[in-house]
């Protein structure tokens, strides 16, 4: 049988265990009357490129091309502007406060969005340049192949965009995704079987600045190019029909990952909006203890990536 314990209210609980009660202090209580070190102006010795906040966890709202066609995700911000010699400090709590603004309102996020987002930041800072970069999981529907059972998959997505007063705006886009890869040598060796393995691949896409319009759906694109050029896609539900369509999808399109690491850099080379990108294939080997990995880089513009 339990015994009854009889306990302490509350306060006297708290202070039992060592809380005190708060100390009457001699500095000012009102923001008017505090000092703000951060505007003390003086020479600091050197300009910073970028200050602010990271790992800044936030929901935003995106639109797809693919099912679900709006969704709310949890999205990862980086949120940076630059800060001259004579400056000590930022007003950091202005970033995250813009951020709760564009969410109150209803914010969508886009390229065209995530531009206006960066501008006003830099302004509202009273700097001259501003970055912001997102991560966040997309999630969009994939339909088995044979008996078309439907499932959620998803890819992680990177954007980012660069304002800097009087010129273009530089912009990122860039993809995480999952594959299928089967192994060409494998195959060609073999009498009866080849051996496959599940494969990464992230690109990072630079976006021209005199491009023209972006697609409607940048993600959209970014998954194609990746997932069209593996050996077979994954899938969230697969039934015998589709477990024998997608096996025998992956035999009939073998990929050493230096192939897949070319075709994708195929694509993006294709891509009207891209002006250079970076290309890193993975592979989780299934007969070895270690990774395949291969990185391609490539620029269409005189300057490097």
């Amino acid at each position: 049988m339990n015994q009854h314990t009889l306990l302490p209210k509350k306060t006297e609980r708290l202070q039992y265990f060592g809380s005190v009660s708060p100390i009457k202090g001699e500095k000012p209580v009102e923001k008017e009357k505090m000092k703000d070190l951060q505007n003390i102006r003086k020479d600091y010795f050197f300009d910073i490129q970028h200050v602010g906040v990271a790992n800044v966890s936030h929901p935003v709202t995106i639109t797809s091309a693919m099912m679900p066609a709006e969704q709310t995700t949890a999205a990862n911000f980086t949120m940076t502007c630059n800060l001259p010699r004579n400056q000590k400090g930022i007003n950091m709590s202005r970033l995250t406060e813009l951020l709760q603004v564009y969410h109150q309102n209803g914010w969508i996020l886009s390229f065209s969005s995530l531009q206006q987002f960066t501008k006003e930041l830099a302004e509202n800072m009273d700097t001259s340049s501003a970055t912001v970069e997102v991560r966040f999981p997309w999630f969009f529907e994939r339909k088995s192949p044979k008996l078309e059972k439907a499932g959620l998959m998803h890819a992680d997505i990177f954007m980012s965009v660069t304002y800097r007063k009087d010129q273009p705006f530089k912009q990122r886009a860039g993809i995480s995704a999952k594959v299928t890869t089967l192994c060409p040598c494998s195959k060609e060796i073999s009498e009866y079987s080849a051996h496959n393995q599940r494969g990464t691949v992230r690109h990072l896409g630079r976006i021209f600045t005199r491009a023209a319009s972006l697609p409607s759906d940048v993600k959209a694109d970014l998954l194609h190019a990746a997932e069209s050029n593996a050996s077979a896609r994954l899938h969230p539900v697969l039934k015998r029909p589709d477990e024998k369509a997608v096996t025998e999808t992956a035999y009939e399109n073998p990929r050493f990952v230096e192939d897949l690491a070319r075709l994708i850099a195929a694509d993006l080379f294709e891509l009207e909006w891209v002006s250079a990108f970076e290309i890193e294939c993975r592979n989780e080997e299934s007969i070895h203890l270690h990774r395949c990995l291969c990185e391609v880089c490539f620029s269409k513009e005189v300057d490097k990536i």
